[in-house]
């Protein structure tokens, strides 16, 4: 159901290293509890962001909630096209909905991050 490619946190955010560069978004799970997304705010290209601290704003018609980001280094690129078509979040979290590209300043960090199984299992002990 998630990508084994993809890395999580328990804040639902997902990166998968493409290149040496981190490609994050949110989970299937999150966008599914969020609804749809009506507005992503994201950093500027060539901000610092530090592993498990915000770095963005998504709005929903259910709920605003704050990104997190799976690991730390200096955003590469944003997804432009979120600015126009917010539910591209909605539609392919792990495609075109994907929010920023981050040039990671250590990969040790990938190594606090749940794998597809172990993000699953957490999903398990949450109460729906």
């Amino acid at each position: 159901m998630y990508p084994d490619d993809c890395q999580y946190t328990k804040e639902h955010e997902w990166v998968r290293l493409e290149d040496g560069i981190a490609v994050v978004g949110i989970t299937d799970y999150a966008q599914d509890h969020l609804g749809d997304v009506v507005f992503v705010e994201l950093p500027d290209v060539g901000t610092e962001v530090a592993q498990f601290e915000p770095f963005g704003v998504i709005d929903s018609v259910k709920a605003s909630s704050e990104l997190y980001a799976p690991l730390s280094g200096e955003v590469e690129a944003i997804n432009d096209a979120l600015t126009e078509q917010p539910e591209l979040v909605n539609q392919a979290p792990y495609g075109e909905g994907w929010m920023i590209k981050v040039r990671p300043a250590d990969l040790a960090e990938l190594e606090q991050l749940l794998d597809a199984n172990g993000y699953e299992q957490f999903l398990g002990t949450l109460d729906e």
